[in-house]
């Protein structure tokens, strides 16, 4: 009995193996795409060979992994596409089209806006607590 090859199932698990989100794959595809379109695209068994070409661009993994990926072949698949670095081919992204530094730097200005949220309703709720034991 063959096993048939999921490629939404296998982009997936090529872009969680990269560490990158849906809505950074979607920026990266351009205008048409949102984070919800992406997780759709996971989910079908069959993609589009003009997608699966923009999404191999994009990951930097060819086509035929989406394709053909299946667990025997895994290892061959990784292996060729990190190391075959005679032709100047690598899974590296030297040039990303975020700014990791920027996405930190976000993550923290949002906690910080949590924890200054935080601290005035704690704040708020001591001068009610005042004002009731005063009265």
């Amino acid at each position: 009995m063959e096993q048939k090859i999921h490629q939404g199932r296998n982009v997936k698990r090529f872009r969680e193996m990269l560490g990158i989100k849906q809505e950074a794959l979607a920026f990266d595809l351009g205008n048409d795409w949102n984070q919800k379109k992406i997780s759709m695209l996971e989910q079908k068994d069959v993609i589009e060979e003009e997608i699966l070409n923009q999404i191999s661009s994009s990951l930097k993994i060819p086509v035929e992994a989406f394709q053909n990926f299946d667990e025997e072949h895994a290892v061959n698949v990784i292996s060729n596409t990190f190391t075959d670095f005679k032709d100047g081919a690598s899974a590296i992204n030297i040039n990303p089209t975020f700014n990791p530094i920027k996405e930190v730097l976000k993550l923290h200005e949002e906690k910080i806006a949590l924890y200054e949220r935080m601290l005035k309703e704690k704040e708020e709720m001591m001068t009610r607590l005042e004002k009731l034991i005063n009265k």
